[in-house]
């Protein structure tokens, strides 16, 4: 197998805005400290949960830069590069080494609908770009095209293109994935819903949305299955199910950045065109992140939390 970016489980991070919509730094690393006291096994930033497609060039890479400099190699910064231009990606992944990234993702190229020879000729000269390992990303639902396991495994005998972020939902492919590439490629799923499910096929991972509220949670279930107790991987998989369903109620980061919000972390709004969630769905939200244990019911049902088994609370800011 080539090297592991990592096992376990990158929580891929939100973008802090102020309220005037520029990014808020400070508050960036205290979320990627807390990260990596929690046992995140890496992070991902400036990816779909980060808000890339509303970032401008500058605050992607200064996004890059700065948690480099914050996490000081103590787990990998798996940096997003992905654009539906070849030419930006390319520069994008270039950029992104230079500021320090140990890593790079890259989703299919979006709104283009490229064929899947078109697909392989992307990857392959992002992968080209740099020296840094590459992690593929195929999310359908969101790009309009679909890595096919065949190109998958073209692209697998490139060899800095490491690993695949396969987010099809789709079991069936995932699993003619890892027959075709074998140690060539590991896979992460990026569905927090199939952890489990993803790791039985050979899965080293997950790139998840989840860790950012509960990192060590989220790596248990992971390394419980590799230490062999996969009854324990399935009982935290079949725990978590109600918070991550409501952590995609609606589209994403727009949940997860109110959780963070109920949480005590002023994250502030996402940039248009996504917005805020309605007040009925954002109450239900509280709701089940208090059953969790992770912040107060809301105010006229209460402030008690109640904790359920292996729930983790982040330590609220101070701000």
């Amino acid at each position: 197998m080539k090297p592991l970016i990592f096992t376990g489980a990158a929580t891929a991070m939100v973008t802090p805005m102020h309220d005037d919509f520029s990014i808020n730094y400070g508050l960036f690393g205290q979320l990627l400290d807390e990260q990596v006291a929690n046992k995140a096994d890496a992070v991902v930033v400036a990816g779909t949960t980060g808000e890339s497609a509303t970032l401008t060039d500058e605050e992607h890479i200064n996004l890059i830069s700065y948690a480099v400099r914050r996490i000081k190699g103590r787990i990998p910064v798996i940096a997003g590069a992905g654009s539906n231009n070849t030419a930006h990606a390319v520069w994008l992944s270039r950029q992104a080494e230079r500021a320090g990234a140990d890593a790079l993702l890259h989703v299919t190229p979006y709104y283009n609908k490229a064929p899947q020879e078109g697909l392989f000729l992307h990857f392959k000269a992002c992968a080209e770009a740099t020296a840094l390992p590459v992690i593929l990303y195929n999310v359908p639902s969101r790009t309009g095209v679909n890595i096919s396991p065949a190109t998958y495994g073209r692209l697998s005998h490139i060899e800095n293109i490491v690993a695949a972020k396969e987010a099809s939902g789709n079991f069936s492919q995932l699993a003619k994935i890892a027959g075709l590439c074998g140690s060539r490629l590991a896979i992460y799923t990026g569905n927090d819903d199939q952890i489990t499910s993803a790791l039985a096929l050979g899965a080293q991972g997950v790139v998840s949305v989840l860790s950012h509220l509960v990192p060590e949670g989220t790596h248990n279930l992971c390394t419980a299955f590799f230490d062999g107790d996969a009854a324990k991987s399935d009982a935290l998989q079949l725990h978590y199910l109600e918070l991550i369903e409501a952590l995609f109620s609606d589209i994403n980061p727009i949940p997860i950045k109110q959780a963070l919000r109920f949480m005590g972390w002023d994250v502030g709004p996402c940039r248009l065109p996504l917005c805020g969630m309605e007040p009925a769905a954002a109450e239900h939200l509280q709701l089940v992140l208090a059953k969790y244990g992770l912040c107060p019911l809301p105010s006229h049902m209460g402030t008690r939390t109640s904790k359920r088994p292996e729930a983790m609370l982040l330590p609220r800011n101070s701000h």
